[in-house]
């Protein structure tokens, strides 16, 4: 009996360690498990930006499967996505551990990788009109803001916005052009060679019509030809959503009229009122923006500039339209030029009587100015009379101050009577000054006075070319005589206080036809 309890013992023992053995050998084969081996590290834990996505026993696939994530983040996307990936790999040497599956791992990288995206850069379209740039989500945006810009002046799908290679550039810029939609239509089908030929055929029928329209009825009116009238570039870009703008607020930001500054050189024969005429600017306006003017009432001179703002829109559009229309006119003015008169010297021969006439004339236009028009067909109903004048072609002389320095005390027109005698109505400028002063010809001419006057003391008078004459008075010394010819700037008396005078002074006249005037309005200095 001692015998077979000493067995049993014995088998039991073998048992236990059979079923261990067969245990531990298990744990190297069994799926899931990395078997011990003396290889160094066969291990590893990974982690994205911080955040542990499992562990697998081959270093080599872990890069891979990074990759791998990556592109599978981005793949049902065009945009460009800004992620942060940084991996983190610990290795060690176990002699046995549960290792995930590739798929796991891959799976809560790209759920580590969404959660970790900094910026999305959308394609897009970077629009350039000449300085001025706007952004776009689509090509599809960029055609339809051209296209709008054209068919705000009334295109009725003649013309449509061609985007091609731009050839004078690097590889990727576009350009756009306005062709006639005619002729896209005919590059659907044609051949070079056949479009060449159609274009040549189109171009010859076109001049024969031409030299045939001889009534009003031939002419095909409406828009001619139509084009961008500043450069237009596109190119492909990738942009944060908060620079792209939309389509609605593009158009209006391109093809509205903005409030543009401009220059506005003067020319001759300019006034301020013409001038505002000219830009479509009320003459207030205009005398705000320039501090040079004191009011609507100011000079102007040849050559100044004067700041303007001009309604435009950042893109511009250049046309020709062909147009009928019916008008009052007048002819040309028809001028007789005579050397033997100043400039200021004109006489009218003619009066002139507007006409009427029928007119087909391409007009061309940069956005809604008219720039100019050219007349192809005109019929006239009652002929206008033109206007003839005689003008004079000589310079005029100029006139200067008749003295250095002095005090104004007295102005042209009425006025208290400075003492007994003394007119109420003052004919000239007096300008105080010592006795003694220099008085210089304001003009150079012909001396017919140089004595004693009367109320004005002693004086000098001078004629000149032009007619004018003028007069110095109240002087000490004259140094001139009658019949003398003085030139502009010769010294021709001294000042003084002689005849009926207050004090010493020059008194100093102008007179045109027999008559004074305000010497200050002639006086260039």
């Amino acid at each position: 009996m001692e015998k077979k309890k000493s067995n049993h013992k014995k088998y039991k023992f073998t048992y236990i360690k059979a079923t261990a053995g067969t245990l531990f050998l298990c744990l190297f084969f069994l799926k899931g498990y990395t078997p011990y081996e003396e290889t160094g590290e066969n291990f590893f834990h990974i982690q994205v930006n911080g955040r542990d996505v499992g562990t697998l026993g081959d270093k080599e696939r872990i890069d891979e499967l990074l990759l791998q994530a990556r592109k599978n983040v981005v793949a049902d996307s065009d945009e460009l996505v800004f992620m942060t990936a940084d991996m983190v790999v610990v290795g060690e040497q176990v002699l046995w551990g549960k290792v995930d599956t590739e798929e796991d791992v891959l799976n809560r990288m790209e759920e580590t990788l969404r959660a970790s995206i900094r910026e999305t850069l959308h394609r897009s379209y970077t629009l350039k009109i000449d300085e001025y740039i706007i952004n776009l989500s689509s090509m599809e945006d960029v055609q339809t803001l051209l296209l709008a810009a054209i068919d705000k002046y009334g295109n009725d799908g003649k013309f449509a916005v061609e985007i091609r290679n731009d050839g004078d550039r690097e590889f990727g810029v576009l350009t756009a052009d306005v062709v006639a939609t005619s002729a896209l239509e005919d590059e659907g089908w044609q051949s070079n060679t056949e479009a060449g030929v159609q274009n040549l055929i189109a171009g010859i029928q076109g001049e024969q019509i031409q030299e045939q329209r001889e009534d009003f009825e031939d002419f095909e009116l409406g828009i001619r030809t139509m084009n961008f009238a500043d450069s237009v570039e596109i190119v492909e870009s990738y942009l944060p959503e908060s620079q792209l703008t939309d389509l609605e607020q593009a158009i209006g930001l391109v093809i509205m009229e903005q409030e543009t500054p401009s220059v506005y050189e003067v020319v001759a024969g300019d006034t301020l009122s013409e001038i505002a005429i000219k830009v479509n600017i009320p003459m207030d306006t205009i005398v705000e923006m320039n501090d040079q003017l004191e009011d609507v009432t100011s000079t102007l001179q040849i050559g100044d500039e004067l700041l303007i703002t001009v309604p435009e829109p950042e893109l511009s559009v250049a046309r020709v339209e062909e147009e009928y229309y019916e008008e009052i006119y007048d002819a040309d003015i028809v001028y007789i030029e005579n050397d033997n008169w100043y400039t200021n010297q004109t006489v009218v021969h003619q009066q002139p009587s507007a006409g009427f006439r029928k007119v087909v004339a391409d007009v061309s236009y940069l956005n809604d100015k008219e720039i100019s028009r050219e007349i192809l067909k005109e019929e006239i109903v009652m002929e206008a009379v033109p206007k003839i004048v005689e003008r004079g072609t000589k310079i005029p002389p100029t006139y200067v101050r008749p003295i250095s320095g002095g005090v104004q005390t007295s102005g042209f027109g009425r006025r208290s009577a400075p003492t007994k005698g003394a007119s109420s109505y003052h004919k000239g400028i007096d300008w105080a000054t010592p006795t003694g002063t220099p008085v210089y010809a304001s003009c150079g001419g012909t001396v017919v006075k140089a004595g004693w006057g009367s109320g004005y003391g002693y004086v000098v008078y001078i004629n000149h070319e032009d007619g004018r004459q003028t007069r110095y008075g109240h002087l000490s010394k004259v140094l001139v005589s009658e019949g003398q010819s003085v030139k502009q700037g010769d010294r021709i008396a001294l000042s003084g206080s002689t005849g009926i005078s207050t004090g010493p002074h020059l008194h100093f006249e102008i007179l045109i036809n027999g008559t004074q005037v305000n010497p200050l309005d002639y006086l260039n200095r």
